[in-house]
Formats: C-alpha cells, structure tokens, sequence
C-alpha cells in the first residue's frame, strides 16, 4: 500500500479528533460550570487537554508527508504540558469533589451533559477504531497510544454519564463527584505517560 494513503488518512482522522474535541470541551465546561457538575467540567476539560496531543500528531504525520515540520523537542515539551495539565485536573477533581461531598453542595441537572456524553460514547471508539487501523498500516507507536487515549475517553464519557444519569433519575446528588473521582486513576496515568512521554514516536 502507498504509505501516502493510510497518512491522509490518519491526518484526517486527527482532524476530526481535534474538531470534536473542541467542540465536546468547550460545551461540556460550559454545561458543567452551569450544573454545578464537577464530572461534567473535569470530562471537558480533559477534552481540552487531549487536544494538545492531537495536534501535535497531526504535525507529525503532516510532517511525513512533507508538509510541515516538528521537532522532537516541540513534541517532548508538548507532552510535558500535557501531563501537568492532566495532573493538576487530578488535583482539582479530588478537591472539588471532597468540598461538594463534606458540604452536600448539590449539582442541578444537565440535559446537554447527557446528550454530549451519550454523543461521545458512540464516537470516541468510532475514532479509535479507525486510528488503530491505520496506526497498524503505519506501523505507528504515537498513532497507536493516541487512539488508546481515545480510548480512555469513551470510558470517562461512560463514567460522566453514569453520574449525570443517577443524578437527573434518582436524584443521587452524590454520583456527580463519585464519578469524577472514579475519573482520577485514568486521568493520572494519562498526565504520567504523557509526562514520560511515552508516545513520542511515530
């Protein structure tokens, strides 16, 4: 196969990745802030974050073909960045969820959350499923790590969710910050793996 095909092919499916992520970030703080829901906000705001990876892949495999040009010292700091980012929204989750469960600050419902995390959970492994694909016609290890870390959101989609459901239906005000902090083990190792850098290559 023309190495040029599958590489259109994964430059576009970062494209879309980046677009949505944009657009599923922006709404879900916006919906989040507005609900008072820590899981909605910390769903978004990784949403934000991934969007650093994303496009620093997208460089890479426009590199390849010719296109632009990033070094691994851009994508190294990128990562770093990322990694704190990801990290400090680790420390925000934890203390915002501890303040709402000490104090029984409950979060108002969110239509839209429910509607996006619903919308995500279809697309994200629709996306993932299409990267390792072409990361497999590539042979390439970031493509590959990146489509595992879309991956991990269709499962905090799944877990934002559960929590925004539980909370509309049964009126458990507590599931929202439950969630969030069952949100922390995947966060966290993405912020160390893209500290280490773990996917630096393609």
């Amino acid at each position: 196969m023309n190495r040029a095909v599958p590489l259109r092919r994964g430059v576009a499916l970062e494209g879309v990745t980046i677009g949505y992520n944009v657009l599923e970030g922006v709404v879900a703080i916006a919906a989040g802030l507005a609900a008072g829901s820590v899981a909605l906000t910390g769903f978004g705001i990784d949403s934000i974050i991934e969007v650093t990876s994303g496009v620093v892949l997208w460089w890479r495999l426009r590199a390849e073909l010719g296109a632009a040009s990033v070094g691994p010292a851009v994508e190294a700091r990128a990562a770093r960045w990322a990694g704190i980012l990801l990290l400090a929204l680790a420390v925000y989750i934890v203390a915002e969820s501890g303040r709402r469960l000490l104090t029984g600050d409950r979060p108002g419902e969110s239509v839209v959350g429910i509607v996006l995390t619903a919308l995500s959970l279809i697309v994200m492994p629709l996306l993932a499923r299409a990267k390792l694909r072409v990361a497999d016609d590539l042979g390439s290890r970031a493509l590959r790590a990146d489509a595992h870390e879309t991956i991990v959101c269709a499962w905090l989609s799944a877990t934002t969710l559960l929590g925004l459901g539980l909370n509309a239906v049964l009126g458990w005000w507590w599931a929202d910050p439950v969630a969030a902090l069952a949100m922390l083990p995947l966060i966290i190792r993405e912020g160390v793996e893209a500290w280490r850098g773990e996917a630096a290559e393609v």
